[in-house]
């Protein structure tokens, strides 16, 4: 591997303070197949953060089979390594397990490695191959590549900077420190939203409940989405670029947002109908995934979405949000027909317009489209927030284990300032 540029502190190959290092079964040995809900715990990539273990998503193998894989065993200490990364999530990052883990693997793609910890910390390590001084080593090697992937042996002569262990500790305690600061003033960004989010939901829901939906007989009026929204079929504009409604309710053009969240159309003609700004968008086959917004953009869709527009004085921002939830909690897909490839068919617009909704007053629906409508920016000033997050995590912790500042008199406020990345 190549040597990155700006360590101040002497740069070793990793394989020589490595006494064992094991990578993940691959293969028949361990697939999806032999997961259970209890047992062993298989680590995966997702757990592996910058630096941190990410306790989500459990999964589990029985005891029995655990057995059979005990050469690729994590105890607690041991350093977890990714080999294979995209994006925000480098190859090369790496994790101490925790000291509560219980028996536990690594699945394929991941290396436990186990460190002569009188000469090189673990927990150092970790920061170390978490910072942009490996992640630059190691693109030399994947680049070119959708998604980096390196081998054990790459592993192994990874170069991160080893100063003495007495400032392996200091570095490690600043870092702890410092980055935890970043998180927890980002967790209280995405907090604040979340419970915007839910107190949008719940207002949503309550008309829900009082409605002839829950009480047939004393509820509020219900009414047939057709008579709510009417559906458009306008002709494709050439060359507009293509709308997507994703599961998470935005509904934008594909090239603005990543690879993912969304189903491709089943339809050959992927433009077979233009959209406008304030659309309601329903995604006939993933809408019950909440696959279900009102459109931030103009383009073109497949035929296979419903694209609708208030009747009346209804609220686009209220009624696509009340839809979203319907589908979510399952009372949408009631009334469907047929399902297509694990999705729930909603193509047929006649089946589709008479399903009953919550009659609501259009007052109240602007009311709360408003709040909908002030919540996006807010959202997406929060995930410029990560990403700003990200980066300053990524310089701070590349300037403390390379030595560009004497984390003993440091801060974390403007330490960056200056230094090379």
């Amino acid at each position: 591997m190549t040597e990155a540029p700006h360590a101040i502190f002497p740069q070793i190959a990793l394989r020589r303070y490595i006494y064992e290092i094991t990578d993940g079964p691959f293969g028949s040995s361990l697939t999806s197949s032999h997961y259970s809900d209890d047992g062993a715990r298989v680590i995966r990539l997702g757990n592996i953060g910058i630096a941190h273990f990410k306790d989500a998503d459990s999964v589990y193998i029985p005891m029995q089979h655990f057995e059979n894989l005990r050469r690729h065993e994590v105890h607690p200490g041991d350093l977890i390594i990714a080999g294979l990364g995209d994006g925000n999530h480098p190859v090369g990052r790496a994790c101490v397990a925790p000291k509560n883990l219980g028996p536990a693997i690594v699945k394929a793609d991941c290396f436990r490695a186990r460190l002569d910890e009188s000469r090189l910390s673990h927990r150092y390590a970790a920061w170390a191959l978490s910072s942009s001084f490996v992640s630059d080593q190691v693109s030399t090697l994947t680049r070119g590549s959708t998604r980096a992937r390196i081998n054990l042996e790459m592993a192994r002569d990874i170069k991160i900077p080893v100063p003495s262990v007495q400032e392996q500790l200091r570095i490690t305690q600043f870092l702890d420190a410092e980055i935890s600061k970043i998180d927890g003033l980002l967790s209280k960004k995405r907090q604040f939203v979340s419970l915007l989010d839910e107190r949008i939901d719940s207002r949503v829901l309550q008309h829900v409940g009082a409605s002839q939906l829950v009480h047939p007989s004393t509820g509020i009026p219900a009414l047939p989405i057709r008579r709510a929204l009417t559906k458009v079929v306008r002709p494709a504009v050439a060359n507009a670029s293509v709308i997507t409604a994703y599961r998470d309710g935005q509904v934008t053009e594909r090239g603005l947002r990543r690879a993912e969240g969304y189903t491709l159309a089943a339809s050959t003609d992927p433009q077979g109908q233009s959209i406008h700004v304030g659309d309601i968008v329903v995604h006939g086959l993933d809408g019950f995934a909440g696959a279900i917004g009102t459109s931030e953009a103009i383009g073109n869709c497949s035929p296979v979405y419903h694209v609708c527009v208030p009747t009346g004085d209804g609220d686009s921002h209220f009624l696509s949000r009340l839809l979203r939830l319907l589908a979510l909690q399952g009372y949408l897909g009631n009334f469907a027909t047929s399902t297509r490839e694990r999705a729930v068919d909603f193509r047929n617009w006649d089946l589709f317009g008479r399903i009953p909704i919550p009659a609501v007053p259009s007052k109240e629906q602007h009311e709360i489209g408003e709040w909908i409508t002030k919540l996006r920016p807010l959202r997406e000033a929060v995930g410029k927030s990560e990403g700003l997050a990200y980066e300053r995590r990524r310089a701070l912790i590349t300037a403390a284990v390379t030595g560009q500042f004497d984390v003993a008199t440091a801060s974390g406020r403007n330490v960056t300032e200056g230094v090379s990345v």
